[in-house]
């Protein structure tokens, strides 16, 4: 993506969406430049302190758009609401009230200028200090703020990470193959001791201190065998029964503050799924594909999809966690912070996408249950934080630049996602100081691929995996990933359909007794 999050809440980036409507809006106006002089001296503690001297001119701009703002709120005799001119507004209110209004609303544009023109990378709120033009004259102030550290690491030139193979295995395809052919099985009766797989049929009865539990008594009751879809001493009880055996065992209540359960079993029948053959004509009737072999081709594909979103998720992970865990330095606060009400942020917009009213939900879940959210977001927010200032670091120790050729790309595809032109778009963001954070996103891309283009990644058996052998076939392929590892999130996540049909004549499973 153009425009990646971690920028800090003062300095503001635009997405290509929002450029674009701020663009035909005219919004991007209020980022005119001003005349003022500025300059920077860094402190320590990871602070620089901006001197910024406005022109009287340019404050008295400045002056009359907050006089016009005070129009809109006060009422005075022989002029409509708005309309009456600043001289008379000065007479009546004093000159002091407009003084303070303008600087209240012209101050923040006139800092953010400043730390657009000194690229300045700030990561929170600044704190202000006015030292002239309170009253009159030239205004002058000094802002003292917090900006992103500068990290350098060592030992990132060979990562190495364990991640599962990214290809299928014969036995892969087909375990899946028989869970296809599972949703057509038919159960028959056999004459041997159950195992894992079959249904067995019982009268089963549960009790708690000699007191039966209704929801767990049923008769002619089916059950799938190794499902563990009650009590583990079931499964292991009914392994190895055959009809007419009565079994009578304890089982532990899946609450521990609860006394034991007790189960006496009938086994009236056994019966395995017979599958049917995987053949053309059992392709042709029960699926969209004319021919076993096209069937097992489709299940191959949709293995091998499944194979590359776990490989790439792990990728993503592991990759992450090992490059964070070079980053010696502390990490201030406040970029967690702000990593963490990011993320709460894309929460609430993916409840609004859903058509979940977001401010129901969060205050559902209450005070307390916001804050346990939020702790739980801090250490990922850390790892990603990390990563973060890795990939800054790695640019500039190997000299990794994002060229004009680069940007022009970047735009061009932001462009065509939003139907606008990549050259208004740039001249925005050009014109409006915003160009080093997209030169910054991309840099940050260029330390990932030169990390993971040596990285040493090998699959659990050992093998090496190849970069190659991650990526999806072109027409699956969004090569949209950001900038902290592959992005799994572009890619079809359904699962391939299990086995979960364990008998289309099995009852409901007993419910086992809210007490």
């Amino acid at each position: 993506m153009i425009f990646g999050a971690g920028d800090g809440p003062a300095r503001r980036v635009f997405g290509p969406r929002e450029a674009a409507g701020m663009i035909r809006s005219g919004v991007w106006g209020r980022y005119t430049r001003c005349r003022m002089n500025s300059t920077v001296e860094p402190l320590e503690g990871n602070k620089v302190k901006l001197s910024i001297q406005v022109e009287e001119s340019e404050f008295e701009v400045a002056l009359d758009a907050a006089f016009k703002r005070i129009a809109t709120e006060v009422n005075l005799p022989g002029f409509r609401k708005g309309k009456a001119p600043r001289r008379v507004l000065e007479a009546k209110l004093g000159s002091s009230v407009g003084r303070e209004e303008a600087l209240k609303g012209s101050l923040p544009d006139f800092y953010e200028q400043a730390i657009i023109e000194h690229e300045v990378d700030v990561i929170a709120s600044p704190e202000i200090d006015i030292t002239s033009g309170q009253t009159e004259g030239l205004v002058a102030f000094d802002a003292v703020v917090e900006v992103r550290p500068e990290i350098v690491i060592s030992g990132y030139e060979a990562i190495e990470v364990t991640i599962p193979s990214p290809n299928p295995s014969d036995e892969d395809v087909d375990e899946q193959l028989t869970n296809v052919l599972g949703q057509f099985g038919e159960l028959e009766s056999v004459d041997r001791p159950a195992q894992d797989g079959d249904h067995v049929t019982m009268n089963i009865a549960g009790t708690q201190n000699d007191e039966e539990v209704p929801g767990l008594t049923a008769e002619e009751y089916t059950y799938e065998l190794g499902s563990g879809a009650i009590v583990p001493e079931l499964d292991a009880n009914l392994t190895g029964a055959k009809p007419g055996d009565i079994l009578d065992f304890e089982a532990d209540h899946p609450d521990e503050d609860q006394d034991p359960l007790r189960f006496k079993i009938i086994v009236k029948d056994v019966q395995e799924k017979v599958l049917p053959e995987l053949s053309d004509e059992f392709a042709a009737e029960n699926t969209e594909f004319g021919t076993a072999e096209e069937l097992r081709g489709d299940v191959v594909r949709r293995v091998s999809h499944t194979k590359l979103m776990v490989a790439n998720q792990a990728l993503d992970q592991k990759f992450s966690e090992a490059l964070a865990e070079l980053v010696l330095d502390d990490i201030p606060d406040v970029l967690i912070g702000t990593e963490v009400e990011g993320q709460v942020q894309n929460q609430v917009m993916e409840l609004q996408r859903q058509g979940i009213d977001a401010r129901q939900y969060l205050a559902a879940m209450g005070d307390q249950g916001l804050s346990q959210m939020m702790e739980s977001m801090r250490e990922p927010a850390r790892i990603r934080v990390k990563v973060d200032l890795a990939l800054r670091a790695i640019a500039i120790a190997e000299s990794l630049e994002a060229t004009d050729a680069d940007l022009d790309e970047e735009f061009e595809k932001a462009a065509s996602q939003i139907g606008s032109d990549a050259a208004e778009i740039r001249d925005q963001f050009e014109r409006t100081g915003r160009l080093a954070a997209v030169r910054s996103d991309l840099k940050k891309n260029k330390a990932m691929d030169w990390l993971l283009d040596r990285a040493n990644i090998t699959g659990e058996d050992g093998e090496p995996i190849e970069r190659s052998d991650l990526k999806f076939p072109a027409a699956e392929d969004e090569d949209d990933r950001v900038v902290d590892g592959p992005d799994p999130s572009a890619v079809d996540s359904t699962p391939i359909d299990g086995d979960d049909s364990a008998s289309d004549d099995a009852d409901e499973a007993p419910a086992e007794d809210s007490e």
